[in-house]
């Protein structure tokens, strides 16, 4: 391996940063491009396998086994009470982006669940609103950048949060300013913000784990499965459920004269 003492930047460093310009103007052309329907749009493949690879090890050296400490720990009502929690503490993302995308309804009833489960459920440890009938939403700004017509562009696997396309990028930004988990870590102590963020690690790998076990043991090619599967989800939550129809709904074959 390469030492740093003998990194030469003046050529190696132009090398890097061409490199990085070449894969960010691939990305911004794919948020113009299309790809055959049914189909996501992979013009840095190597790249994001590449980068799947390392997300692969990163989960199976750190992430696996933190989600099997965590469930191993806490019971099963605690890993409840836990994702409560966070889901509370990150849903004003969820309002914000009702609002945004012209779902005023919705977006009142949201605040409502957020009002209820952060002081009657105790900071969002209980989720006494759902019994109250304020049903959870899933709502973010990629999803709303959808709803405003923006194609999802060039599809992107980042480092340790795993898929994503050019569209949803910024929502890695926005999700992130609308969390409380976020801004807690300009109010209080490492000693509390650094487990806090271990044990939202923990729980969000935990409520995956089936998922990514069904994937590892049943896909032929898990990269190509969660790419498709990934971005077909986004569709259904974008369209919320009502995919909009395509020419193949209208063809004659399979039905009977």
């Amino acid at each position: 391996m390469q030492q740093f003492n003998n990194w030469n930047y003046p050529v190696q460093g132009q090398v890097w940063l061409r490199s990085a310009v070449l894969v960010f103007v691939v990305l911004m052309l794919g948020a113009c491009a299309t790809a055959p329907k049914g189909q996501a749009y992979d013009p840095i493949e190597k790249v994001n396998r590449a980068t799947f690879t390392f997300n692969d090890y990163f989960d199976r050296a750190i992430l696996s086994p933190l989600s099997e400490g965590y469930v191993a720990l806490v019971s099963e009502n605690g890993r409840t009470m836990v994702s409560n929690f966070f889901d509370n503490a990150t849903y004003l993302d969820t309002i914000l982006n009702d609002f945004l995308q012209g779902k005023g309804q919705q977006g009142v009833s949201d605040i409502g669940r957020f009002a209820v489960n952060s002081t009657i459920g105790v900071f969002g440890l209980a989720d006494p609103a759902t019994n109250f009938g304020l049903v959870q939403h899933d709502e973010d700004f990629g999803q709303t950048l959808g709803v405003w017509g923006f194609g999802p562009g060039a599809y992107v696997v980042v480092p340790v949060y795993g898929p994503n396309t050019v569209r949803d990028l910024p929502d890695l930004a926005t999700s992130a300013l609308t969390s409380a988990v976020f801004w807690s870590g300009f109010f209080l102590a490492p000693e509390v913000t650094i487990p806090l963020a271990v044990l939202s690690a923990a729980d969000l790998r935990s409520r995956a784990s089936n998922s990514i076990r069904f994937v590892n043991e049943s896909a032929i090619d898990p990269y190509v499965f969660t790419r498709e599967a990934w971005v077909q989800h986004r569709s259904y939550l974008i369209f919320d459920g009502n995919l909009p129809l395509t020419d193949a709904d209208f063809s004659d074959e399979g039905f009977d004269d």
